[in-house]
């Protein structure tokens, strides 16, 4: 029996289930827009973030799950200097969205990382009832450079977790490159070396400075493995993010937003293509899920159980997960489709086509 988190425009759907057979156990925060969860396997915390627009963002917690909620801490921007180097920053200092929540590492129970819009980076060592914002990242002076990649500020919505080393942290920044630090946020390196932003002039198109990841996943068995959906197509890391190498045989598409990475196959990822950056649709109408096995050298499509005319379903960077075993996919849509595959992505069962847009999909 297996537990799925679905976060929707208009709150936190709750299953039950194994295989294709699930069932819908909890709705919470109805009429709400979730825009993030967490399923923090150390402790068994759930997290649901929420956008409420004029009433700002909210943090949610729940050590039950998910029968009592409590409203912990929101990540908050300090006041903006009135003078200084960033008294004319044009960027708001005020957090509009969380975008991206990840656990830190094994040994450090209660950390968590909050990535937001606009983009700064935020931890707490408390589950919540505190944070701090990365002082570090913020004050970079190549922020400045940074560009907003579907909203008007440039956000955080990757933030992976090295476990091997939990001072090792990788962020991907619509539009501001990949980032990492190794030592807990201190100091960081801006790695982006062989992806290429085609929106740009040709001059700036390689700089790393402005590229646009849309996701980032990585393998948990083997770390140094990252998969990338970038606006411009797909990219594969073997050294930690320090090089990326495009990948093209991909059809029938490499535009999209989200990626999954096999947790025990370093040369398995699965995408889900979109027709291109300006119609944000299923290629002719057909939604379909792309998978490797090779390291990108060669791709599957897959569309059993998916709908194959008429289709105009787009995938979220947040709402496509992997189970731990490889083998257990969930896919949530814009149009409210949810959809889970028990092998590997060859075919797949509809659990729903009526839910609000969904956010983000993972597995408890």
């Amino acid at each position: 029996m297996g537990t799925l988190l679905v976060g929707t425009r208009k709150g936190l759907f709750v299953l039950e289930g194994a295989g294709e057979a699930w069932e819908f156990v909890g709705h919470h925060f109805a009429g709400d827009p979730v825009s993030q969860v967490l399923a923090d396997a150390r402790d068994g915390n759930w997290y649901a973030a929420l956008n409420l627009g004029h009433f700002g963002i909210k943090l949610r917690r729940s050590g039950d799950r998910g029968r009592t909620w409590t409203e912990v801490a929101s990540p908050a921007f300090p006041a903006k200097p009135a003078a200084g180097p960033w008294a004319d920053d044009p960027t708001p200092w005020s957090v509009e969205l969380i975008w991206a929540l990840a656990a830190g590492g094994a040994d450090e129970p209660g950390v968590l990382w909050a990535g937001c819009l606009p983009a700064g980076l935020f931890r707490s060592a408390d589950r919540g009832a505190t944070w701090q914002l990365c002082q570090s990242l913020w004050h970079d002076a190549r922020r400045r450079d940074w560009t907003g990649g579907g909203y008007d500020q440039a956000g955080i919505h990757t933030v992976l977790v090295d476990p091997r080393d939990a001072r090792h942290l990788t962020l991907g920044i619509s539009c501001g490159g990949v980032w990492q630090t190794r030592d807990g946020g201190a100091s960081w390196e801006l790695t982006g070396r062989g992806m290429r932003a085609d929106f740009m002039p040709p001059e700036r198109a390689e700089d790393p400075n402005i590229q646009d990841p849309h996701c980032i996943a990585q393998c948990l068995a083997d770390p140094d493995v990252l998969w990338m959906q970038h606006h411009g197509g797909i990219y594969r890391s073997v050294d930690a993010g320090r090089h990326w190498l495009p990948i093209a045989a991909a059809g029938p598409s490499t535009f999209g937003f989200a990626v999954a990475a096999d947790p025990g196959n370093p040369g398995r990822a699965w995408f889900v293509p979109a027709q291109a950056d300006a119609c944000r649709i299923p290629v002719g109408g057909r939604m379909v899920v792309t998978r490797t096995d090779d390291g990108g050298a060669s791709f599957q499509v897959y569309g059993e159980g998916l709908p194959q005319r008429h289709a105009y379903h787009l995938v979220y960077r947040h709402a496509l997960a992997v189970g731990g075993d490889g083998d257990t996919l969930a896919m949530a849509s814009t149009t409210g489709g949810l959809w889970v595959s028990t092998n590997a992505g060859r075919s797949w069962a509809c659990l729903s086509r009526d839910l609000p847009p969904v956010a983000a999909v993972r597995f408890a």
